[in-house]
């Protein structure tokens, strides 16, 4: 038996005994050292867009304690990180690299979910998607490998250069995590904006040019002195708010792309002004989750320090804590970034 914090009521998470997890050919068995609190996590409890009884959590990191027959990539006492989803490698979207796509990438899932104890890691997540931990790196710190990874899957769609102007809307930990890999990647300027004056802070702690709280700003009046009114090259909006989108079409250079990285809300019809896809050339791309070909460039940035993985950090709880994590992170004002349920 484990101990595992199960999903009732945005409000209502249990602590219960719960069976562990038996593993067949090809698998393993992971005990939970350190497991983020994603943003998706918290929109699925106040939301309760998952049934109740649900075990949530996917940013997991962990030791091997028991392997199957047939594994020979891992033994036990390996320190590993992995994701959630792996695609079949071999269908119409796969074979156009579109992983995330793959009519079974939804379908493969970790068993039950990383605010447990131990989690059964399927054979297809062995073989493509679980990565050694460098000896130097916490469980903590590895545990921001795959909202990392997912940052960079995002990037990759925004084909962005050096010398160029990016904007993100929304200081959480992916628009925090954005800026510092995009600093990495000797852009002009990086303008981050969001309501929260203590998530600006912290954005301003990690290099990023222009922070914009536009409660007290202009966005516009920013991004127009910033880029001389050509409007910027890029914008990734990371935060769930589907009027955003009207707002970053405006902000955009010609030949500009906007990246939709967040789920939006629940009233996600907006206008848009629909003359600039011809005659500006700009785009509109969305990007889900992560491809298993991001993790190691993302492990390699948390190690090198891109990844200021000391200061993100902001929170760490126990199991028995994580209805207390959620309600914490889903206040708009409160002093967190990000927060890693601990062993």
């Amino acid at each position: 038996m484990m101990k595992a914090s199960i999903f009732y009521d945005a409000d209502d998470f249990r602590i219960e005994d719960i069976n562990t997890p038996e593993i067949g050919f090809g698998e393993v068995l992971l005990k939970l050292k350190a497991c983020g609190l994603c943003g998706t996590d918290i929109h699925k409890a106040i939301h309760k867009t998952v049934n109740p009884e649900n075990i949530l959590g996917h940013e997991y990191a962990g030791e091997i304690v028991k392997v199957g027959e047939g594994v020979t990539k891992f033994k036990i006492g390996d320190r590993v990180v992995g994701a959630i989803h792996v695609p079949c490698f071999t269908c119409h979207y796969c074979q156009r690299q579109q992983y995330t796509l793959c009519p079974e990438f939804k379908e493969t899932n970790i068993e039950p979910g990383g605010f447990a104890q131990y989690i059964r890691l399927s054979e297809r997540h062995v073989r493509h998607l679980l990565f050694k931990i460098p000896d130097k790196m916490s469980f903590q710190y590895a545990s921001l490998a795959e909202p990392v990874a997912c940052c960079i899957h995002g990037q990759k769609a925004a084909d962005i250069r050096p010398g160029d102007n990016v904007l993100i809307m929304g200081a959480g930990p992916i628009g925090l995590i954005h800026g510092q890999l995009l600093k990495n990647k000797n852009v002009s300027n990086v303008i981050i904006s969001d309501v929260s004056a203590y998530k600006l802070s912290k954005a301003k702690e990690f290099g990023i040019d222009h922070t914009v709280n536009i409660k007290h700003e202009s966005l516009k009046d920013v991004v127009d002195k910033v880029t001389k009114h050509e409007g910027v090259d890029t914008v990734i909006i990371a935060a769930g708010v589907s009027s955003l989108l009207q707002e970053a079409i405006q902000l955009l250079r010609r030949g500009g792309r906007v990246i939709c990285f967040s789920p939006f809300d629940k009233n996600p019809e907006v206008t848009i002004d629909a003359g600039r896809f011809f005659k500006d050339e700009i785009s509109i791309v969305g990007t889900y989750s992560v491809s298993p070909y991001e993790f190691e460039e993302a492990i390699l940035h948390i190690s090198n320090g891109i990844i200021d993985a000391e200061n993100m950090i902001t929170h760490e709880m126990t199991i028995e804590q994580v209805g207390e994590a959620i309600a914490l992170a889903g206040i708009p004002d409160a002093e967190v970034i990000k927060v890693v349920i601990i062993d």
